[in-house]
C-alpha cells in the first residue's frame, strides 16, 4: 500500500469517540423526549383538559340537541379517552327516528354527532290525530300532529302490514313534484284488488289506483293532467291504462301517457 493512505490508530480513536458521543447524546434527547412526553400525557389525562370542552350534534331536526346528548351520557365531566363511541353509537339508533349515528372523537377535547334520520315520508290518520309514517313503514305513535300537515300525503284505511310498507316503497320512488301535489290517500280494497287506492289530489282530481304500481303510474300524473280541461274535474283511472271520466259524464275518455325520458 502507498505511504499516504496508510491511517494510523491514533488518528481514529478521536473520531471513534466523537461518533460514540453523538449516538449517546441522539439515545439521550429521545430518551428525554419519551419522558416529557409520558409526563405531559399523564397531565393531561388527569387534568380538566382532556374533558370534553364542546359537543357538535348534526342531521337531528326530530330530537333536540339537549335530548340526544341526555341519551348518548356525555357531559362535560367526561374524559374523551374513555368515550365508547360505538356503544353511544348503540344507543342512537335504538331510537326510531335514527336511520345512522357516527360518532367521532377529535383531540383535544371536542365529539361531534353525526345523524341521519328517517324521512317522513306520509302521515296516517288516526281520530283527531296525524301520526307520521318514516321511511321504513314504522307509525310514530310518539309523535302526534293536531294540524293537518302539509308536507306530506295523509294516509287513510292503512295499517302497518304489507299494504303500509308497500305504499311508503313506492312513495319514496316518487318525484317530490308528484308527491306534493296528493292531498290524501285513501286503502280502499276492492274483492279484485286488495290493494287499491283512491287519492285525492291538491288540483282537485281523484285519482283511481294500485300500490303495486303506483310509483310508475303517477310518475305521468303531470302529463296527463295537462291534457285535461281544468274546468272539469272527475275521477283518472290508473288501475289498467289511463282513463279520465268528468264527474258529470257517464262514459271515460281515455288518456295517452306521455313517456318522458329520464334526465
Amino acid at each position: 500500500m502507498e505511504k499516504g493512505k496508510v491511517v494510523s490508530l491514533e488518528d481514529r480513536i478521536p473520531k471513534l469517540k466523537q461518533q460514540r458521543r453523538k449516538k449517546a447524546n441522539r439515545r439521550l434527547i429521545l430518551l428525554l423526549l419519551f419522558f416529557f412526553s409520558l409526563i405531559a400525557f399523564v397531565i393531561y389525562f388527569q387534568s380538566p383538559l382532556s374533558h370534553i370542552n364542546k359537543i357538535n350534534v348534526t342531521g337531528n331536526s326530530i330530537y333536540s340537541y339537549d335530548e340526544l346528548i341526555a341519551i348518548s351520557g356525555l357531559n362535560e365531566k367526561t374524559n374523551v379517552w374513555k368515550v365508547e363511541d360505538k356503544a353511544i353509537e348503540g344507543k342512537l339508533i335504538k331510537l326510531p327516528e335514527i336511520k345512522t349515528a357516527k360518532v367521532q372523537i377529535t383531540l383535544p377535547n371536542t365529539v361531534t354527532i353525526t345523524l341521519e334520520e328517517y324521512k317522513r315520508i306520509a302521515y296516517i290518520m288516526k281520530e283527531k290525530s296525524y301520526l307520521p309514517v318514516i321511511e321504513n313503514g314504522k307509525i310514530l305513535n310518539d309523535d302526534k300532529i293536531s294540524g293537518i300537515p302539509a308536507n306530506a300525503p295523509i294516509l287513510i284505511g292503512f295499517s302497518q302490514g304489507n299494504v303500509l310498507n308497500g305504499m311508503i316503497k313506492e312513495l319514496e320512488i316518487l318525484r317530490e313534484e308528484v308527491l306534493n301535489s296528493i292531498s290524501e290517500i285513501h286503502h280502499t280494497p276492492k274483492n279484485t284488488d286488495a290493494f287499491h287506492l283512491t287519492l285525492f289530489m291538491n288540483d282537485g282530481y281523484e285519482v283511481s289506483a294500485t300500490v303495486r304500481s303506483f310509483s310508475e303510474k303517477m310518475a305521468h300524473y303531470p302529463s296527463i293532467v295537462s291534457q285535461l280541461d281544468p274546468e272539469k274535474k272527475g275521477i283518472i283511472d290508473l288501475e289498467v291504462g289511463s282513463y279520465f271520466k268528468a264527474y258529470e259524464q257517464e262514459g271515460a275518455d281515455k288518456i295517452e301517457e306521455e313517456k318522458e325520458s329520464e334526465g
